[in-house]
């Protein structure tokens, strides 16, 4: 799966951005050109959507004899996700949230997802923390311009992002692309987090801990995109709890 959102609609760790991208003799690449790259690979079985400037969803249709983890799109109310992977409790997430019994894990997303964005009673991290499985996603809201993704903690499923040439965000499971779009400018998605264009980057496992920017340097030399870990000797100063007014996008994860 391959995700591009301009700059102006998410907002990733600065860390993430290595000056080094520019020094050597690859370079990032603008959005349409890692999206090329990516449909040129899969060429009778890609597909895509373009938000006009904002975002970029694409999708390789499943090919069940070589299919290593369950790869899944839908949309829904101008809601749109990319699944990669299976929950093992998707049944009774399913009856939790009352859904009918043909929902996949892609369509159980965006139900979460819409139930966090209207105010519901959960935070966001124990939303994806009840999440029992290998898997990770993408949801773009197209009417309020808002993204939001996420790893699950097992490591079963990998996941990396980047920063193309214009400052959009790349997000992809495929690391040869992530490599040839971002070129230094990338990094593993960390293990156990999620990310909101508003809210930033922090543990769905460790809430109350910040993330930490690690330095990461290639075997070049080079200063690469930061890995991030959680921090378990900083707290955060707050993060909305049950009952609380607060938007739930705004926790802090500085």
């Amino acid at each position: 799966m391959l995700a591009i959102f301009h700059k102006a609609f998410a907002h990733p760790p600065e860390e993430l951005n290595s000056p080094a991208s520019y020094n050597g003799t690859k370079k990032p690449k603008l959005p349409e050109e890692t999206l090329n790259d990516f449909l040129s690979l899969h060429p009778h079985n890609t597909s895509s959507m373009s938000f006009a400037d904002a975002a970029v969803l694409a999708y390789v249709r499943p090919d069940p004899p070589c299919q290593l983890h369950q790869r899944l799109f839908c949309g829904f109310e101008d809601i749109y996700c990319l699944f990669l992977g299976s929950l093992n409790n998707l049944f009774s997430l399913i009856k939790q949230y009352g859904l009918s019994k043909g929902t996949n894990e892609a369509m159980f997303v965006i139900e979460a997802y819409r139930t966090l964005r209207d105010r519901g009673p959960y935070p966001a991290d124990q939303v994806i923390k009840d999440l029992d499985g290998s898997f990770a996603f993408v949801v773009y809201d197209s009417k309020t311009g808002t993204v939001f993704a996420a790893l699950g903690s097992d490591g079963g499923v990998k996941l990396y992002w980047g920063i193309a040439a214009d400052g959009s965000v790349v997000i992809s499971d495929d690391l040869e692309v992530i490599k040839a779009g971002c070129a230094k400018s990338f990094a593993p998605f960390p293990t156990g987090c999620m990310f909101h264009s508003e809210g930033g980057l922090m543990s769905f496992e460790h809430p109350m801990n910040k993330v930490k920017a690690m330095p990461r340097v290639d075997s070049e030399g080079a200063m690469c995109g930061a890995n991030f870990k959680v921090d378990k000797y900083t707290r955060v100063n707050s993060i909305p709890r049950v009952g609380s007014e607060s938007n739930w996008t705004q926790w802090d994860s500085r």
